[in-house]
């Protein structure tokens, strides 16, 4: 008696370009890592590989055709849209890069910034005072730490009380160009405040952070570098 081997399910041949589960699942383990997402090149392949090979008497029902390229046009639209926003964020940047560069020049508010005496030219500042002030003091002080000139402001309405030092020391002498510092203690309804300043500083350079945050960076002379955001006051 002869015995005859039948082609089981399991190892039949296929149609060309039809694979098993097994096999498509093997094939995603042996891809390189970052690879096993379907793409819209993917996609588009085992759609017409679907079509070409369907059952001709039990062919491909209207509704799963229609929800099929569905999904495809919503890939596509995903995919465009994609490429559209990366275009948007690298245009942001170019524009962020030109309007920072703008600022080259310009006087900024640094937020606690060094006050740089640069030929003899004021420096002024601006302090925050939301509750206002019963009495201030400004206390500058050298590279050293050493204080040079203490400045006296009598009572303040609450707001932005703006502040200049002329480049003396207390007995009038011209103090040498370089980075100084200023103290801003005083007294409000009793108690003692220690207000927050902005000292205005001239733009030298513009960086970018080079990170994913994409931050633009100003250097202000002095080894200090403030971000673009940061800014709450631009001069002439």
């Amino acid at each position: 008696m002869t015995t005859t081997s039948t082609a089981t399910s399991s190892n039949a041949p296929l149609p060309n370009g039809i694979v098993r589960y097994s096999d498509y699942v093997a094939a995603q383990k042996n891809k390189p890592a970052g690879s096993t997402t379907m793409g819209q090149g993917d996609f588009m392949t085992l759609f017409t590989t679907q079509l070409q090979n369907q059952d001709p008497t039990d062919p491909v029902k209207n509704e799963a055709f229609v929800a099929q390229l569905a999904q495809f046009s919503q890939l596509e639209a995903t995919t465009s849209m994609q490429t559209s926003l990366t275009s948007m964020v690298n245009n942001q940047a170019s524009d962020r890069m030109l309007s920072s560069a703008a600022l080259i020049g310009k006087k900024v508010g640094v937020p606690m910034g060094p006050a740089i005496l640069t030929n003899a030219q004021p420096v002024t500042g601006s302090m925050s005072l939301p509750g206002g002030a019963d009495g201030l003091q400004v206390v500058v002080s050298d590279s050293t730490g050493a204080a040079v000139r203490t400045m006296t402001y009598g009572p303040q309405t609450p707001g932005n009380m703006n502040f200049s030092w002329d480049g003396l020391s207390d007995n009038g002498a011209q103090q040498p160009d370089g980075t100084y510092s200023f103290a801003i203690t005083g007294t409000a309804a009793g108690a003692n405040i220690t207000p927050s300043y902005n000292t205005m500083a001239t733009v030298t350079s513009v960086t970018s952070s080079g990170d994913s945050s994409n931050t633009w960076l100003l250097g202000v002379g002095g080894g200090k570098t403030v971000t673009l955001s940061s800014l709450t006051q631009i001069t002439n």
